[in-house]
């Protein structure tokens, strides 16, 4: 059914690596993360005209990519915060603004190094010490509370361009490693969090300077045309779109990997008031496809697969018989990703045009010793939409175990 992986080396130009140096796309650390190029070597193939749909937004990458390239594009996502990413990476922003955004960050820092102090605004993140401790957690707090204070005195998109410089320099100054798939916290504390209050500050104001000053600097960059963003359910795109309305289709859904966006969005969302307590973001990952964090656990274990959903993939049995002999949990958890992307690939269908495309881009996973091969699953999605022509292209090996790859799955209608 589809093309098996050959084994491949990494290519750092198709990971986030790849995106960090150039324009907007570097501008927050997010995981996962995929390539422009892989998305600049599809949109520049597309007919005049040609009308884009990223149905996942994630972190805006093939929103921005149209955006730079001029090209129609639309993208939904049920998650607030990656839907303001997406538009703050891809408005224009003006000289005047710009200058708005730099001169509220010089009171950051003079707000930072003042003798005397400023009351931090600090979220209601749980445990937040873990992230950061003593001086540094006061410091990021007072920033935060600086850019709070001055978002009423300057545009939106000033402020915008500093909740975009704080969000770095918070992440960047935490105790968190992304030296795996996903965020994780550091074996050993972070040595400027155990830093005297002097050095912290001066920590917290090199960050700050050098994340604004590069967001700045990438805001100058030209949009030639502005994406539509908006909160929708990608089950249910046929509430939002007209049908045979896309020309391409470019996206890269969540892997069924247990792997959550809000476990690694969480210090984002909570710093710029997207939660306010761990309910929320357990009940809003429960909305998405392949969240387990929090009460989502608990909702897993009392769903049941609907009567009218088959996942129409002749050995998807054995493989959930295989997994639930270690995990009855985990066997569930494909089991409701795989009938969530049955409804999300029937209303896709829908939307696109005859003779569109759609490209995913997605990896395969294991779980214990059983491989869940994920591509050749959509392919058989895809197929039983009616969709054609479907194609699997192995791009590159992930860091992960050897077995683990990376693919694009193709179809067209």
């Amino acid at each position: 059914m589809a093309i098996r992986a050959t084994p491949l080396p990494r290519f750092d130009h198709l990971t986030y690596r790849g995106n960090s140096k150039h324009t907007r796309y570097g501008w927050l650390r997010l995981t996962p993360a995929f390539s422009i190029h892989l998305i600049l070597d599809l949109v520049r193939a597309l007919p005049l005209n040609a009308r884009v749909l990223d149905p996942f937004c994630g972190t805006g990458t093939t929103a921005l990519v149209c955006a730079e390239e001029g090209i129609v594009s639309e993208t939904t996502d049920i998650n607030p915060f990656l839907l303001w990413l997406g538009m703050a990476k891809c408005a224009e922003y003006s000289r005047e603004e710009r200058a708005e955004a730099s001169d509220v960050a010089e009171q950051v820092v003079r707000a930072l190094r003042s003798s005397n102090g400023r009351e931090p605004w600090l979220p209601p993140l749980f445990q937040i010490e873990k992230w950061w401790d003593g001086p540094l957690l006061e410091k990021i707090g007072e920033a935060r509370a600086v850019i709070q204070e001055q978002s009423s005195r300057v545009s939106q998109n000033a402020t915008t361009l500093l909740k975009a410089a704080f969000c770095r320099t918070m992440i960047e100054t935490a105790n968190v490693s992304f030296g795996h798939q996903s965020m994780s916290f550091k074996k050993a504390s972070n040595q400027m969090a155990l830093a005297m209050p002097s050095d912290a500050t001066e920590a917290v104001v090199a960050n700050w300077q050098q994340s604004i000053e590069s967001i700045l600097k990438a805001a100058e960059s030209p949009i030639a045309s502005q994406p539509r963003f908006i909160r929708c359910d990608a089950r249910n795109l046929t509430e939002t779109f007209e049908r045979n309305y896309f020309d391409c289709v470019i996206t890269s859904p969540p892997y069924p990997n247990r792997m959550s966006y809000i476990r690694e969005l969480r210090p984002y969302m909570y710093w710029l008031g997207y939660l306010e307590d761990a309910k929320k973001a357990g009940e809003m990952d429960w909305e998405a496809i392949g969240g387990t964090w929090g009460c989502a656990t608990s909702n897993l274990m009392k769903w049941e697969r609907p009567a009218d959903i088959t996942v129409p993939f002749e050995q998807f049995p054995e493989i959930l018989k295989a997994i639930a002999r270690t995990s009855a949990l985990l066997s569930r958890y494909v089991e409701k990703y795989f009938c969530d992307m049955v409804v999300h690939v029937r209303e896709l269908y829908q939307v696109v045009k005859p003779g569109g495309s759609v490209h995913y881009v997605v990896g395969n996973s294991k779980f214990y010793d059983v491989l869940l091969p994920v591509e050749e699953i959509f392919v058989s999605l895809f197929r039983a939409a009616g969709f054609r022509e479907t194609r699997v292209d192995a791009i590159r090996k992930r860091t992960s175990k050897k077995e683990l790859f990376e693919y694009v799955v193709s179809a067209s209608r």
